[in-house]
């Protein structure tokens, strides 16, 4: 068995606008981080316009295609910008987060690492925020459990801000447990605990600034990881975002490399015992390059690891 790096060029033809800190020296910085590492790398295919309405309206879709500049960037909210190519990177990062599910189902790898751009989790049924254009995992997990014909898909995010796209767009999805850790106060300003889904199928689990990796460590232990169990998931996806590391520019976590490390072993065991160590982790944020570049390949290191 082995672990996919699923990624494609075209996710750096998305351009931000200077100073952004969502911009295309994430991934010149992340992936040669991973180059020499046991892993089978794959072209991420473009999603269909289908594949993205398992959780956006047409409407949308069409909306957001219609937005792109034919030149320059134009900014669909004060933090989300597209530019010529980013409808194109857009669906990428959709069609990489499903065809690693269908590899690792078909069990063509044993886990895998979406390595792409834009992020998703911030992404609402009908609105682009927090430099994501479409949920990216949530439709992954709804291919799962519609096309694939899982009954329960677990969904962990660890971003440093909240994934309220992904809380919206599975918010009355049984078949999904979502799990986000995050620093509170801090935008969006969602992620409350008393947000728990249409049915109990919701966890937040807010941080506040400045903790380490020792609370950290104490909240999924007492919080998460009992439901996760609780739930049997056949399948976890991790919203993999970096940006809780203690360098990162845009928010006051303090987690180091041993810590997103960390996690992904405990993810990785409970999907040993429940999902035939099947994992598929998308990449979110992580905005201090350096961090970004470490943590990312402490996660990977550690997927390599489960699936060898």
């Amino acid at each position: 068995m082995t672990t996919l790096l699923v990624t494609h060029d075209d996710c750096s033809h998305h351009v931000t606008p200077p100073g952004h800190p969502e911009r295309v020296a994430r991934l010149e910085h992340l992936l040669p981080a991973l180059e020499g590492k046991a892993l089978t790398r794959i072209e991420a295919p473009e999603a269909s316009e289908e594949d993205v309405c398992l959780v956006h309206p047409k409407s949308y879709v069409d909306w957001v295609r219609g937005s792109e500049p034919a030149e320059g960037t134009v900014s669909l909210d004060a933090d989300t910008h597209m530019s010529p190519g980013s409808y194109k990177a857009a669906m990428r990062a959709v069609g990489g987060a499903i065809r690693a599910v269908d590899m690792v189902l078909a069990g063509e790898a044993q886990n895998a690492f979406v390595a792409t751009r834009p992020p998703g989790h911030h992404a609402e049924t009908e609105t682009p925020m927090g430099f994501c254009l479409f949920g990216n995992v949530a439709i992954a997990a709804k291919h799962a459990l519609d096309r694939k014909g899982l009954s329960r898909v677990a969904i962990v995010d660890f971003d440093v801000h909240h994934g309220n796209g992904t809380q919206d767009l599975l918010w009355s999805e049984a078949r999904t447990l979502f799990v986000s850790s995050h620093q509170m106060p801090l935008w969006p300003g969602t992620g409350a605990p008393d947000e728990r889904g249409a049915h109990d199928n919701i966890i937040n689990v807010p941080l506040a600034p400045g903790t380490v990796g020792e609370g950290f460590r104490y909240a999924y232990e007492g919080q998460v990881f009992p439901r996760l169990e609780e739930f049997k998931p056949e399948l976890v996806i991790i919203s993999a975002g970096f940006d809780a590391h203690k360098a990162d520019p845009l928010a006051n976590l303090s987690l180091v490399e041993d810590d997103f490390a960390w996690i992904t072993q405990k993810l990785c065991a409970i999907a040993d015992r429940h999902a035939d160590g099947r994992v598929v982790s998308v990449l979110e944020g992580g905005y201090d390059l350096g961090g970004l570049s470490r943590s990312g390949a402490a996660h990977v290191d550690e997927l390599i690891r489960a699936g060898g």
